[in-house]
């Protein structure tokens, strides 16, 4: 497939790119100030309200294995148009909802409409540009999804504080259809849609198999989730740190938040000149290291009750620095052996990073503390649990060569 060399052509695709992923990061980031507000409304707490995010997080992984075959079947738009679709409709049903219970099941179903635009960006990326770049793209892309932050909580607690938080979901399903309207319109993909793949679930079921299969995908997809997870399980503790925690308003919890995904967005993109000097592998085990470290002295101290406010922004910007390295490797370092079956390929490894990541945010929701140890508890158990696969694993890419 040919790649693209244009540099004014590349800067206009990366940017398209980088709209399309900016999508799930605002269906995640923008109500967390209005969390407390719904959890009111509907008569229930803040760490119940937080499994939210979890059904968006699980139907964002579902999504995501589903889609994959499709995109590669019917080509890249036509789905994302279908997936877009249908989280229009789910942030309708959330802005009417009445009640936790339908709520939850809508953000469930706007996570799995959402997660095209995540599975397709990731897949176009290898469209547009070759293996020796995709690592340079996916920071670039990181960057995009962590600057995202900077705004999107910002941006809902303004629209909280002065129209009520239902116009949250009418603010994501415009920003929906304004991301169908750039791709439709300025988006020229060159894949060709290959009608031979069969959508029965025995051969997608063969083929997801054939994947795990692959050692390199194997370690670095997991690894990666793991790692990655921690970002989720921030986002999911971070109201309850500092809004009930340290009794921080919705505004000033923007603020912190917008300030914290620094970190991620620097660590991305000093990614990019790192690997100018360093591999991709070896970016990774570094930034695993130092996150495994790091995230033990937030527990220890977490424990101990030793930190305020200051040293656990302090600790949280590190830990997310170091995601911010780790994340863009681990995706470049699991898609590199495929050449073919892209689509299903970062389907399947955007289901087990989201699934993981859902899964581990979830345990937020079954602490019923106002405390930061249960954060710092599920981080430091994540990332020790991604050190030991990767330790584990890369024996075996070694001897497979």
């Amino acid at each position: 497939m040919a790649k693209h060399t244009n540099r004014k052509q590349n800067t206009k695709i990366i940017l398209i790119l980088g709209a399309m992923t900016t999508y799930v990061p605002f269906s995640i980031d923008a109500y967390l100030p209005a969390i407390p507000e719904i959890a009111t409304q509907f008569g229930t707490t803040v760490a119940r309200m937080s499994f939210s995010l979890s059904t968006f997080f699980i139907g964002f992984a579902i999504g995501q294995i589903l889609y994959g075959p499709l995109l590669d079947r019917f080509g890249r738009k036509p789905p994302l148009y279908w997936g877009l679709s249908i989280s229009i409709l789910s942030s309708i049903i959330c802005m009417l909802s009445g009640n936790e219970v339908i709520f939850m099941i809508s953000r469930f179903f706007q996570g799995l409409g959402a997660s095209v635009a995540t599975v397709a960006a990731i897949t176009m990326v290898r469209d547009f540009f070759s293996k020796e770049e995709s690592a340079k793209v996916f920071s670039l892309l990181v960057l995009v999804i962590g600057s995202s932050p900077l705004l999107a909580p910002s941006i809902g607690g303004a629209i909280t504080s002065r129209f009520g938080w239902p116009w949250i979901f009418v603010f994501l399903s415009c920003l929906a259809i304004l991301l169908i309207l750039i791709v439709h319109n300025l988006l020229q993909v060159n894949y060709q849609a290959n009608k031979e793949i069969s959508l029965k679930i025995r051969h997608q079921t063969l083929r997801y198999l054939s994947i795990l299969k692959t050692p390199q995908f194997l370690v670095y997809v997991f690894a990666g989730a793991f790692s990655f997870s921690s970002l989720f399980v921030y986002v999911a503790g971070s109201p309850i740190i500092f809004i009930q925690v340290f009794k921080v308003s919705p505004q000033i919890f923007g603020g912190i938040f917008a300030l914290l995904s620094v970190g991620f967005i620097g660590g991305s993109q000093l990614n990019i000149l790192f690997l100018q000097k360093f591999k991709s592998k070896q970016l990774f085990r570094m930034a695993l290291s130092a996150q495994v470290i790091i995230s033990l002295v937030f527990l220890i101290g977490a424990l101990k009750g030793w930190y305020g406010k200051t040293e656990v922004l302090i600790l949280l910007f590190i830990l997310l620095f170091c995601m911010g390295i780790t994340s863009p490797n681990a995706i470049a370092l699991a898609l590199e052996p495929f050449s073919g079956n892209l689509g299903s390929a970062s389907a399947l490894l955007g289901t087990i990073r989201i699934g993981i990541a859902g899964l581990a945010s979830g345990g937020i929701g079954l602490f019923h503390t106002k405390s930061i140890i249960p954060v710092a508890l599920i981080m430091t158990c994540t990332t020790i649990i991604a050190m030991l696969i990767f330790i584990g694993g890369i024996k075996r890419i070694r001897y497979s060569g």
